[in-house]
């Protein structure tokens, strides 16, 4: 340790990583892609997504206000979170730009329902078990029409990593 008045320095060992270290793992990673995108606020319409506070959003209500002294107009936006059906409120210069969640849509065919958690099959044939039925409406129909023995897609929709099965619909006869 080195002082210099009141000030203390600790010397550490510097240490330097290359590539091929052992230790590093490059065999998993994220492609890199964003969660959401710009856009610029003029250019969002009514019943386009958004994210409000934080939250993905359906815009539900749009309006712009005229230019003021300060010379930007502005946009009044209302919008329901997509997962949780919240409204949220934002407003945002038109020449800003806000960000837009990048939403996947999957439809898969639900095979099981265990301890709270739907057993689903995507157009591949791939099942994967780890999504929960969710507590709302949407989530009593799914439980319904399973009981009842039909034969039925939900609709799961991801963005900003989270996921909710939004919709049910009947499988089509083959």
């Amino acid at each position: 340790m080195r002082t210099f008045g009141p000030l203390f320095f600790l010397e550490a060992p510097l240490t330097h990583r290359t590539m091929s270290d052992p230790d590093l793992d490059f065999t998993v990673g994220e492609s890199g892609a964003s969660a959401t995108y710009p856009m610029q606020c003029s250019a969002l319409r009514k019943n386009g997504y958004v994210v409000l506070k934080g939250h993905p959003c359906k815009i539900v209500e749009m309006s712009t206000s005229k230019t003021g002294k300060h010379g930007h107009a502005k946009v009044n936006m209302v919008g329901i979170d997509i997962f949780t059906n919240k409204k949220h409120e934002d407003m945002c210069p038109s020449t800003h730009n806000m960000d837009v969640p990048s939403i996947k849509r999957i439809d898969y065919q639900l095979i099981n329902i265990n301890d709270g958690y739907m057993c689903l099959m995507s157009d591949t044939g791939d099942i994967r078990e780890d999504l929960r039925v969710p507590d709302s409406e949407i989530g009593r129909e799914i439980e319904g029409k399973f009981e009842a023995g039909d034969e039925f897609m939900v609709t799961v929709i991801a963005a900003m990593g989270e996921e909710c099965a939004v919709a049910t619909k009947v499988l089509a006869s083959k």
